[in-house]
């Protein structure tokens, strides 16, 4: 199984670990089994930016970002490059180690889980 940090830019937030992110899975889809808040309100069908998050480590272990992921990055808060959208990262390898910070969801009026 994966294993994902998960930090937050809101610093009230501690960081969370998650230990057996299964193959297969999108980042977005840990955060929804381990009740960690990352807003999706497209139904994570890459069709908006509101599951922005940024991926440290691990990236090789995700699939390449596609044109139309990238153009909703640009569209995203704050968009750099280590910007993902959680629904389009999905894990491709078991042993993976994933290190990722949730921006801010404040700002951000959308779907939570």
């Amino acid at each position: 199984m994966a294993r994902v940090v998960f930090k937050f830019e809101d610093k009230d937030i501690p960081t969370k670990v998650v230990e057996d992110a299964a193959k297969g899975l999108s980042l977005l889809e840990v955060t929804e089994d381990n009740d960690i808040h990352l807003n999706h309100n497209c139904g994570e069908v890459c069709a908006c930016s509101t599951c922005h998050i940024y991926v440290h480590k691990g990236e090789d272990d995700l699939p390449e970002i596609s044109d139309r992921e990238e153009d909703f990055i640009d569209r995203a808060i704050n968009p750099t490059i280590e910007s993902r959208l959680g629904c389009q990262c999905i894990i491709l390898n078991d042993n993976a180690e994933f290190e990722v910070t949730i921006p801010d969801q404040k700002m951000i009026i959308g779907h939570e889980h």
